[in-house]
């Protein structure tokens, strides 16, 4: 259940960073909104799973799904390019986050 809630602190990480992108810098009141609630509600889940989990182990594939899924969709979005080097480094971040799972009980 920690990896779960884990999970759904990273995925609202994605939520916010994409929000942002499109509040265009706040300034947009929709985007704006869902990208704060998205804020709260990642740090939330983050807090939760803290409880439970090692700070470090955590709070990194915290930010390497937040990475993750915004890479991903800043191409799938925004067109941003895809290159030999960039899904390299994405599989290097996925390994690194394997590995922290797997060593932490």
């Amino acid at each position: 259940m920690k990896w779960i809630i884990l999970l759904i602190a990273g995925i609202f990480e994605i939520s916010w960073a994409v929000g942002l992108k499109f509040s265009h810098g706040f300034s947009i009141l929709i985007p704006s909104v869902i990208t704060v609630i998205c804020m709260i509600l990642s740090f939330y889940f983050l807090a939760l799973a803290l409880k439970s989990l090692p700070l470090g182990t955590a709070y990194a594939i915290w930010t390497g799904i937040g990475t993750l899924g915004t890479v991903i969709f800043g191409i799938i979005l925004f067109k941003e390019p895809i290159t030999a080097m960039r899904l390299l480094c994405i599989g290097l971040i996925l390994s690194g986050i394997t590995g922290l799972k797997l060593i932490t009980h």
